[in-house]
């Protein structure tokens, strides 16, 4: 099979990495790709934005399966877009309003009876209904901006008028048209997990390994929220029995739910949840793999991955399985200095090839004048297998610190708040 992923992340550089393993591939190539994914792919200078230059490639390249990595593409339409010329792992316009939208994500859970926290949603014309609903809530007030805003759309605040004044800011453009709607809702306190699944838009499905990550620069879980700091997979207090909830009130519900409303949905769903006493409920959905979750979620997937997301995007996972290590997985993010605030890139970046027997991930990477250079606030990622949470943690701690450049930095204590739970 001829394959094209779009993306040039930690995430698409995880499934780049998993893919080329398959005995099904013929070639794999990305769009737009970067230099880790290039050790598996041929990278194709087309921006996950321009849907003419990604349908060309598809046509010049023969490509048989299309896996579309990041949420902005989908909610904007490329699974429709490509769906009439091959096979598309990736929900069209419709069955990405699950992430595109908190507002149609509630509502849904809502039909569904899919336990999540109460809410009411807003625009400025409200705002003093909204100023009402929070008086009927106890601190802290969670605010989401209704659109996607790049995992930066939430604001949790413990003072009522500071909450005001914020939701004021979002209504005036803080993140742009994506609070225009704000959506309120009630804090639920407890520890959360990402679960994803992969489906067939036929009731068909597997559950991938669980994972969770670290999204506070901080270690114990301090400062300001990034994209993600690291992930850890398998999670402790998913066990059995909380899986067993998961699986009977919130992802059957959903894949039933996407069914009855005809929404062709073909691809990953990510249940971000939250064990509240040990009763999960849906913090939000996304529409594809999480970052960096997927760094950990992929070595521990034993089964060809091709070949299940061929199923998937033919309708025919019914009845497949997927083979799970039972190995512990974590993910160490090397950062630039100064995220996520300010930060600079085109730093050199040395000692990747003395790594050894863990996995480095590229996240936010380029060639510049024949040199590997920094071009993002999350650079790599080192990702290792263990037998628990504290040898894969350490493996990824001893070969993080073989890379080098200006300013870099990274979490030490990922996992080790679930260590408590073993």
């Amino acid at each position: 099979m001829n394959v094209l992923l779009i993306g040039s992340g930690g995430r698409e550089s995880a499934l780049a990495w998993k893919i080329s393993q398959s005995p099904l591939l013929e070639k794999l190539y990305a769009a737009p790709g970067n230099p880790g994914i290039a050790n598996f792919a041929e990278n194709l200078n087309i921006k996950v934005s321009d849907f003419d230059g990604i349908s060309a490639a598809v046509k010049e390249k023969k490509i048989d399966l299309v896996v579309v990595g990041p949420e902005i593409p989908l909610i904007d339409g490329l699974a429709d877009r490509l769906s009439a010329q091959t096979l598309v792992v990736g929900p069209k316009k419709d069955g990405a309003q699950l992430e595109g939208s908190k507002d149609f994500a509630k509502r849904f859970m809502e039909r569904y009876k899919i336990p999540t926290a109460k809410y009411k949603t807003f625009n400025k014309e409200t705002y003093n209904d909204a100023v009402e609903f929070m008086k009927t809530l106890s601190a802290p007030y969670v605010l989401k901006a209704d659109g996607p805003a790049a995992g930066k759309g939430v604001i949790i605040e413990n003072d009522f008028k500071t909450a005001c004044q914020e939701l004021q800011e979002m209504f005036g453009g803080k993140f742009g048209a994506a609070s225009s709607e704000v959506v309120i809702e009630e804090f639920l306190s407890g520890i959360e997990v990402s679960v994803f699944v992969l489906t067939d838009g036929k009731g068909g499905y597997v559950t991938l390994p669980e994972a969770k990550d670290y999204k506070r620069i901080g270690e114990n879980d301090e400062g300001l929220n990034t994209g993600g700091m690291g992930s850890v997979s398998p999670v402790p207090f998913a066990n059995q029995e909380f899986m067993a909830k998961v699986q009977e009130r919130i992802v059957k519900p959903t894949i039933e739910g996407l069914i009855s409303e005809k929404i062709d949905y073909k691809g990953f769903i990510f249940f971000g949840l939250i064990n509240v006493k040990g009763d999960p409920y849906v913090i939000e959905y996304n529409v594809r793999m999480g970052d960096p979750e997927t760094e950990s979620v992929m070595l521990r997937i034993d089964s060809d991955l091709l070949e299940l997301l061929k199923y998937a995007a033919e309708g025919n996972l019914k009845g497949k399985e997927i083979k799970i290590s039972s190995q512990t997985a974590a993910t160490v993010v090397l950062a630039s200095g100064g995220y996520p605030g300010d930060y600079k890139k085109g730093l050199e970046i040395t000692g990747i090839e003395n790594v050894s027997g863990s996995t480095v991930f590229h996240a936010g990477t380029k060639i510049k004048d024949g040199k590997l250079v920094t071009d993002g606030g999350r650079v790599l990622t080192v990702s290792s297998l263990g037998n628990d949470i504290n040898s894969a943690l350490e493996k990824s701690l001893s070969e993080i610190k073989k890379i080098n450049f200006e300013n870099a930095y990274f979490r030490r204590d990922i996992g080790k708040d679930l260590l408590k739970y073993v």
